[in-house]
């Protein structure tokens, strides 16, 4: 489950808690920069959970293509796998920000995934039917779309309070060279 849950522990629900990215101009710089990062380990988890959504659905679709009507003789899913799930079958359209933090939480995003379609679906697409595989597609889809969704909103976090970082600078109540100031002792 990837939806926020008023007074949840996790980092997504910390993150879209509606106090969150209240009174941003109030709290200090230090305060500021690490809710920043908390956002941005956030949308870096959400961006490699989407990204393994799609690999599966890339696969599910291309095995319901080589079955189709129209298909021609082809060789499996797996033989055809760097194909599917190459870059150029993809979209390259990202979120245009450079992340600087690496996905957080790895294991629990296949297990996440894992349980919206039992592995074997996705693992051995050749062997299910296409009930099965249309089935495994939907609840793929749906969970897509609301990482997707998650997605967004912390994005949405994560530009106010980059926004209030950046007017911070704008306006000198922050400084480059009190920020490098603790690097250049060390």
């Amino acid at each position: 489950m990837t939806r926020p849950m008023p007074g949840g522990r996790r980092r997504v629900d910390k993150v879209l808690a509606p106090d969150f990215a209240d009174n941003l101009e109030g709290l200090s710089l230090s305060d500021l920069r690490e809710r920043r990062h908390e956002a941005e380990q956030e949308e870096a988890d959400l961006s490699f959970l989407r990204r393994m959504l799609h690999g599966r659905i890339a696969i599910v679709e291309a095995e319901l293509r080589r079955r189709g009507p129209d298909a021609a003789p082809s060789a499996s899913v797996l033989d055809q796998l760097s194909q599917i799930l190459g870059d150029e079958q993809r979209s390259t359209r990202g979120s245009g920000r450079y992340i600087t933090v690496e996905p957080s939480r790895v294991d629990e995003h296949r297990r996440d995934v894992e349980q919206i379609v039992a592995d074997a679906v996705v693992s051995d697409v050749a062997a299910r039917t296409d009930a099965e595989l249309h089935d495994a597609l939907e609840r793929l889809a749906v969970h897509e779309g609301e990482v997707s969704v998650t997605r967004r909103e912390v994005q949405q976090v994560m530009d106010a309070v980059t926004a209030e970082l950046g007017g911070r600078y704008r306006d000198g109540t922050a400084s480059v060279d009190a920020l490098l100031a603790p690097e250049a002792g060390a």
